[in-house]
C-alpha cells in the first residue's frame, strides 16, 4: 500500500449524510464537532473560513476547503457578518447532546435558493482509531483545491439524488465523499512543492520511487540500503545521497521513523502483544523493538500503550453526517 492510501486508510466516511446548503446572505456557520478533518466544496458563491488562530480564508466557486480538527471554526459570507444581524447555523451532529438522524438530513437547503446563494456541500470525516493522526501531521490547518466546474455541478447532482434515500443512496453519499477527499488532497499534495511531505516528493522521484514503493509494500522485510538501492538500480553512495538530500534522512532514518509510526497505530489500536508488534514492522525480537521504539517515542511500547488506552474524542464519532441548523437566530 502506498503512503497516501496507507494514511487515508484510517479516516474516512461510513454512514454519511451529506449536508447541502444553500444560503443567504448575510449568513455564519460554525463547525463544533471537533471533527478530525472537514470537507468544504463551493458550488456558488463563497465565503471566508475563520479559523481558530485568526487565520482568515476566502474561498470560491470552485474551490474545495479541508479544515484540520479538532478546534471549532467558522464559514461565514464576510468577515464583518459576525458582528452584525446575520443568520447563524450551527454543524453538530457529533456532541453527545446532538439529536441528528439520517432521515430528517436528507435533503436539507438552508436559507434561500437563488442565484445570489452561496452553495455548499459540508462532508465531516470520522477517525478510526489512531492512524489517522498521521495524516493530520501531514497536513496544514487548511488546504484549499480550486476544482473544475464540471466537477462541481456533478458533485451538487450526486448530493442531491443521493438525499432522496433511493435504493443505493447511502453507499453514494459514503463514497462520494471519500472519492472527493482522496481527489483534494492528491491534488493539493501535487501542487505543495516542498510544503507536501517528504514521502510523497521522493514518491515522484525516478529514483526514490521504485525503493520507497518495495518498503511501504513490505515494511516488515529486512531492508538494507543495499536492498533498496538496488531496487532503484543505482549504486549504494549515489542512493544514500540522493535519499538524504530529498527526503531529509538518511534511508534507514526513514525507515525506522515508518516502522514506529506504524507501531504507534498497532499499540493504540489492537491488542496484539509487544513480540507480535515487532514481528509485524520488522523486528526479530522484542527487546531491539522496544529499544528502538524508546529511543525514537521518548516510551516504552509498554508505557506508551499505557497512556493511549482508552477511548478519544475521535472514538466516539459514529459516522459523519450534515446537521440541520440548531436554529435561524438574528444577532443584534
Amino acid at each position: 500500500m502506498d503512503p497516501l492510501s496507507s494514511l487515508l486508510s484510517g479516516i474516512r466516511a461510513e454512514g454519511s449524510v451529506v449536508c447541502h446548503a444553500v444560503l443567504a446572505a448575510p449568513w455564519t456557520i460554525r463547525f463544533a464537532d471537533a471533527a478530525p478533518l472537514v470537507m468544504i466544496s463551493v458550488l456558488r458563491g463563497g465565503g471566508t473560513l475563520l479559523l481558530p488562530d485568526g487565520t482568515e480564508r476566502a474561498i470560491g466557486a470552485g474551490d474545495t476547503a479541508i479544515v484540520r480538527g479538532p478546534e471549532p471554526f467558522h464559514l461565514v459570507d464576510h468577515p464583518t457578518t459576525v458582528h452584525g444581524s446575520h443568520a447563524a447555523y450551527e454543524i453538530a451532529c457529533f456532541t453527545e447532546s446532538a439529536e441528528c438522524t439520517a432521515q430528517e438530513l436528507g435533503g436539507i437547503h438552508w436559507g434561500v435558493d437563488s442565484e445570489e446563494a452561496t452553495a455548499l456541500i459540508v462532508g465531516a470525516y470520522r477517525a478510526s482509531g489512531h492512524r489517522h493522526e498521521r495524516l493530520l501531521r501531514a497536513l496544514p490547518p487548511v488546504l484549499v483545491v480550486e476544482e473544475d466546474a464540471e466537477v462541481c455541478a456533478w458533485l451538487e447532482t450526486a448530493a442531491t439524488d443521493a438525499a432522496q434515500h433511493s435504493a443505493g443512496s447511502q453507499a453514494l453519499m459514503d463514497r462520494l465523499l471519500d472519492w472527493a477527499l482522496v481527489c483534494t488532497l492528491r491534488s493539493w499534495f501535487g501542487k505543495a512543492g516542498a510544503d507536501a511531505p517528504s514521502w510523497y516528493r521522493g514518491l515522484a522521484d525516478p529514483v526514490l520511487a521504485p525503493a520507497l514503493q518495495s518498503f511501504h509494500d513490505r515494511p516488515a522485510a529486512p531492508w538494507t540500503v543495499a536492498s533498496l538501492a538496488a531496487r532503484a538500480g543505482v549504486s549504494r553512495a549515489l542512493f544514500a545521497k540522493r535519499f538524504t538530500l530529498l527526503m531529509g534522512r538518511p534511508p534507514l532514518a526513514y525507515l525506522t521513523e515508518c516502522r514506529m509510526d506504524e507501531a504507534e497505530v498497532l499499540l493504540s489500536d489492537t491488542d496484539l502483544g509487544i513480540a507480535e508488534i515487532a514481528r509485524s514492522v520488522g523486528y526479530a525480537d522484542a527487546f531491539g523493538f522496544s529499544a528502538a521504539f524508546k529511543r525514537l517515542k521518548g516510551l516504552s511500547p509498554s508505557s506508551y500503550r499505557a497512556t493511549t488506552a482508552g477511548p478519544t474524542a475521535a472514538d466516539r464519532w459514529l459516522h459523519p453526517q450534515g446537521r440541520k441548523p440548531a436554529g435561524t437566530t438574528r444577532r443584534p
